[in-house]
């Protein structure tokens, strides 16, 4: 196994630093595996807590054979100059890097063009199906805890399973910005774009325009179209998304069809680690424990690669 450093949007005005991991052996082309990290600012082995979720698939990947390309996340490297556009989009934030990076691993001689995936985690995961029609041209799609639904509905869940767990006093405070915050997100598609750009949601910076734009072009719109192969993982213990609502989401929208593979994992979190205390209230514990993507999360990714 090889990492390589190198540097995806090299001639744009956001270079990002990533790795390429390529397998201990030269006399084949490799399969490949682009790595989208879920909401927020994140490096490029998604740190979580003391969690490294995209270095253990890059390295479990690889040593199976496959090549794997991470990079740091745009908002990661210039969150600070990004802030303030009122105008910020998953496009400039997750999209375009994703798409970028596609191309890069398409030029490279060691790489077998023809099988190029896209793995998106959380929202990486969400936007996966759009990267693909907007230019990435993928082979197939791994999605880990993505979701068929809309980014605000997921942060409301979020908002009442913390909201279900508090004592009585702080129930009653919470429920108020809770209840705020639903109205601002019901709202959003009332705006026009210049308004929804001037509205913020929470935060200093949250704009009703990021959940605008995204939230029309729901990936329910991608997904029902597409023919490529589909290979959706979820933890039965991740109280991020939801296996009701998401994870059975994706199998009522997709279970009949013939290009999707579905797999549920018992007793692993979000990052597909095991669960140490399966509450959201203690997110932060959890993720504070050191552990590794489980091995035969990234055993089916593999094979299911290899079956293509």
């Amino acid at each position: 196994m090889a990492d390589e450093k190198i540097v995806i949007g090299a001639e744009t005005k956001y270079p990002l630093h990533g790795i390429l991991t390529l397998p201990n052996e030269n006399h084949r082309l490799f399969p490949a595996v682009v790595l989208v990290q879920g909401s927020g600012p994140s490096n490029m082995d998604e740190k979580i807590g003391n969690n490294y979720p995209f270095k253990d698939i890059a390295e479990g990947l690889s040593e199976k054979g496959i090549a794997v390309l991470r990079y740091d996340k745009r908002t990661f490297v210039y969150g600070k100059e990004m802030k303030n556009d009122t105008g910020l989009t998953v496009k400039e934030e997750t999209m375009e890097d994703a798409i970028l990076a596609a191309d890069f691993l398409r030029k490279d001689a060691r790489i077998d063009s023809s099988k190029i995936f896209i793995l998106g985690h959380s929202l990486g995961g969400m936007l996966a199906p759009r990267i693909d029609a907007e230019g990435g041209n993928f082979a197939g799609f791994i999605i880990l805890g993505g979701s068929p639904r809309k980014l605000e509905e997921i942060i409301m869940d979020q908002n009442h399973l913390v909201l279900n767990s508090l004592n009585k006093f702080l129930k009653m405070i919470a429920k108020k910005q809770i209840a705020k915050l639903s109205s601002r997100f019901q709202n959003i598609y009332n705006l026009s774009d210049e308004e929804a750009k001037s509205t913020v949601i929470f935060g200093k910076h949250s704009r009703a325009y990021y959940f605008k734009e995204m939230g029309e072009h729901p990936s329910t719109d991608y997904l029902k179209v597409l023919n490529k192969p589909i290979l959706i993982l979820q933890g039965d213990k991740d109280f991020q998304v939801s296996v009701e609502k998401d994870f059975n989401g994706y199998k009522n929208l997709l279970g009949d069809k013939p290009n999707v593979t579905f797999k549920r994992y018992a007793n692993l979190n979000h990052l597909f680690m095991p669960a140490v205390y399966g509450d959201i209230l203690k997110a932060k514990k959890e993720y504070n424990v050191a552990q590794h993507v489980d091995k035969q999360v990234i055993s089916d990714i593999s094979d299911w690669i290899f079956s293509i």
